[in-house]
């Protein structure tokens, strides 16, 4: 990895925008429809990319990870988030759900196994879903683990992030009467899921501010106000996720899991001084997983873009590009 990545932007590491040359929208039922698209070499090494928030949809640069030439890249948008529809809707829409979905898109797009590219939440459910089909996963790789524990939701919605950011804390926090901040998730669900449009809006882009201020190390705060629609989506998808636990069977379910996995090679990118999933859940799972390597990066935070993960990432993704036949692929 580049020991100066972090004097270089983001973009000095990844290969250059690329267009997809399949986009379709996938009906699964349950009135949702999936945008997928796939980019780069059509019979190349198969990677799906699974996006955060949850909500959080994918974008154009997250295709470029990725050698073209050498991997045919998968992105989709999650139910509810980017350009599937129905925007922003809870309905029918749980990580089971989810799970199925990357299913149907991986029969309907004819492939048997392959890579798994996701971080934050994105890893959540890469790491839920190795552990429910683990013959199709040739290879994880992570970034920002989030384990969706009791223990992580309270660090960042029951102060600890805010000993950090007593500031935006304060914002956040003061948004619901006093009687309701001792637990923010069901104070925010209220209103995000009430019948005031306006309330919704406000609250959506709160909660998303709250979170993308203290994605990148170098932030001293929000920059900018979400647009409704993204805030909607964004807020709504993930408040319903943490509301329910990530609708999973018990708190700590995907630890007690991992051992299911453990034969599974994994390379785990996590930045240091990450604010919104704090180095423990990365440990963790490295520690349980046999193949896994750990990349705890210095001086970074949480975001995908961040310089230095950025690098990490594709200096990975590089080496696999030599190793189909350590994949069996």
């Amino acid at each position: 990895m580049d020991r100066n990545a972090g004097q270089k932007s983001a973009a000095h590491y990844l290969f250059a925008q690329i267009a997809p040359f399949d986009t379709r929208m996938l009906d699964v039922g349950d009135g949702h429809r999936i945008y997928i698209e796939q980019c780069g070499n059509p019979d190349g090494v198969p990677v799906v990319v699974f996006h955060g928030g949850p909500g959080g949809g994918c974008s154009p640069a997250m295709r470029r990870y990725f050698d073209p030439a050498v991997y045919r890249i998968i992105l989709f948008d999650q139910r509810g988030c980017g350009r599937s529809t129905p925007h922003a809707d809870v309905e029918n829409n749980t990580t089971w759900h989810l799970l199925a979905d990357i299913e149907r898109i991986r029969t309907t797009l004819d492939i048997d196994r392959w890579l798994v590219f996701g971080g934050s939440w994105g890893a959540t459910l890469a790491l839920t879903y190795a552990i429910t089909h683990p013959s199709r996963v040739a290879y994880l790789v992570l970034r920002g683990v989030f384990l969706m524990t009791r223990r992580e939701l309270d660090w960042f919605y029951g102060g600890g992030a805010g000993a950090f950011w007593p500031d935006l804390w304060e914002d956040f926090a003061k948004m619901v009467p006093i009687s309701e901040r001792d637990n923010l998730i069901v104070a925010y669900h209220k209103r995000l899921f009430g019948d005031d449009r306006n309330t919704q809006i406000a609250f959506a882009r709160t909660w998303a501010a709250w979170e993308n201020a203290l994605a990148s190390i170098i932030s001293n705060g929000p920059t900018a106000q979400s647009p409704a629609e993204y805030a909607l989506a964004f807020s709504r998808l993930e408040n319903h996720y943490f509301f329910n636990g990530g609708f999973l069977e018990h708190d700590g379910w995907i630890e007690q899991n991992l051992h299911k996995i453990s034969h599974i090679p994994a390379t785990i990118v996590q930045g240091r001084f990450d604010m919104i999933c704090p180095p423990l859940s990365a440990w963790t799972v490295a520690q349980a997983m046999l193949k896994a390597d750990l990349q705890m990066i210095p001086m970074s935070g949480h975001a995908l873009s961040e310089p230095e993960i950025t690098a990490a990432l594709v200096h990975t993704m590089n080496l696999l590009r030599r190793k189909r036949d350590v994949l069996g692929m």
